[in-house]
């Protein structure tokens, strides 16, 4: 480490300066050198560089072992782990094994979920509970756990096996809200949390709203809490999401403007109650299509919130996918019909259209035109949908986008 030894008189001036110059070595602490002076790491391939003003007199010294700065002493929960489990396995830590190490993990309270592919390595088993242990303390947490592929029982239930532990409850706080779920027998999906964010700031209040897919709440709980909703309708079939639901409603503090109906919402026997739907169920929500006509008030409609999982080409360059915060105030309204406006310009900026990518576009059409479809049918009278937005919530898959269509949803008057 080549550095600037420099009377006290004059150091901090000097490293003012070697900041400015953007020559300074973050790597490293100052420290004392003898004759009373300090010295300053300096970036030694940018030690040609060095031009002090004469009022700032220092001469170059060699210091063998400098002294690392408390930010570079400073370790990843990531790398701290790859630290403990190389002392663990000694001789036997291979490349392969590392590439088994999760660098990515889900943290709730005291418990860390691993992801799938974690510790798959047969020679991991040889190290027994003492491996969970490690991992564990390495990363902060008293109980461990690893995700498994969701369960193909049409419930979204996990397969998540408990490592660590003897319990899988746990508690998450998005946005202020409190979730409480079995991490074993319950879905959480953090990617979800820019949708929770939307409809939290919704105008809802007054109104009611039914759930068809409230699973442990994610989306009632922030129509109840933030966008004050007056009365939510929660469905849900799965026993272990109910329970969920139950405690953070109760939680919540709104266990009074919620009801839980537990069961196959194709049975469910509301009719015309609903200001509002959610239908936060993918990759498809179409089977809850017929029950959300249902449920809408018969005299005046609604909104639905419809996801969906659509396939998308790979986008040209000037096709952008996401309509930026700035522009969802002003979207335009298009007739299920496809007749839609035509761009304009608003304040330099092109409305909705003209931004989401083709097949987006063509997917909202046609469900609305399917859902006014479903509304005449049921009510035996012409009814209007109109596309409000379309939010692309995550990337699922390659080419594959998680949307959500708010469909506004009115009856033609005679």
């Amino acid at each position: 480490c080549m550095a600037g030894a420099v009377d006290l008189t004059v150091l901090w001036p000097c490293r003012e300066h070697l900041e400015e110059e953007q020559l300074l070595d973050r790597r490293y602490r100052l420290q004392k050198v003898p004759g009373g002076c300090v010295a300053l790491p300096v970036l030694e391939e940018k030690l040609s560089q060095l031009q002090l003003p004469q009022e700032m007199p220092c001469e170059l010294v060699w210091i063998q072992d400098p002294i690392p700065s408390r930010a570079a002493c400073r370790q990843t929960p990531a790398q701290k782990l790859r630290e403990e489990l190389r002392r663990l396995l000694g001789e036997s830590w291979s490349e392969k094994l590392e590439r088994d190490v999760p660098r990515a993990w889900q943290r709730h309270g005291d418990l860390v979920l691993l992801s799938e592919d974690s510790f798959r390595n047969v020679s991991w088993e040889k190290l027994g509970p003492v491996l969970w242990e490690t991992v564990a303390s390495a990363l902060g947490a008293q109980r461990l756990a690893r995700q498994g592929k969701v369960l193909p029982n049409g419930m979204r239930s996990p397969s998540v096996t408990l490592l660590l532990g003897q319990d899988g409850w746990v508690e998450h706080v998005d946005n202020g809200i409190r979730y409480t779920f079995d991490v074993t027998k319950c879905m959480f999906s953090p990617g979800n949390i820019t949708e929770k964010l939307r409809v939290a700031s919704l105008p809802c209040s007054g109104e009611v709203l039914v759930d068809l897919y409230a699973g442990i709440g994610y989306f009632t709980l922030p129509f109840l809490v933030h966008a004050a909703a007056a009365f939510v309708h929660a469905c849900e079939w799965n026993s272990h999401a109910v329970e969920a639901l139950r405690r953070n409603l109760v939680l919540n503090g709104v266990q009074g403007r919620c009801q839980v109906h537990h069961g196959d919402n194709r049975q469910l026997e509301l009719r015309d109650v609903a200001d509002r739907v959610n239908l936060g169920l993918i990759p498809s929500s179409e089977e809850g299509w017929p029950v959300a006509c249902r449920v809408l008030k018969k005299s005046t409609g609604g909104v639905l919130h419809i996801h969906h999982n659509v396939e998308t080409l790979p986008a040209p360059a000037l096709i952008q996918a996401l309509v930026p915060q700035t522009e969802q105030g002003c979207l335009e309204r298009a007739g299920s019909d496809g007749e839609a406006q035509h761009p304009v310009e608003d304040g330099g900026k092109q409305t909705l259209r003209a931004r989401i990518r083709p097949e987006w576009w063509r997917w909202a059409e046609t469900t609305a035109a399917r859902i006014q479809g479903l509304l005449a049918e049921l009510h035996g009278q012409p009814w209007h949908t109109s596309i409000l937005h379309i939010e692309a919530v995550k990337s699922y898959a390659p080419h594959v986008h998680h949307l959500v269509l708010d469909l506004e949803c009115r009856p033609v008057l005679p």
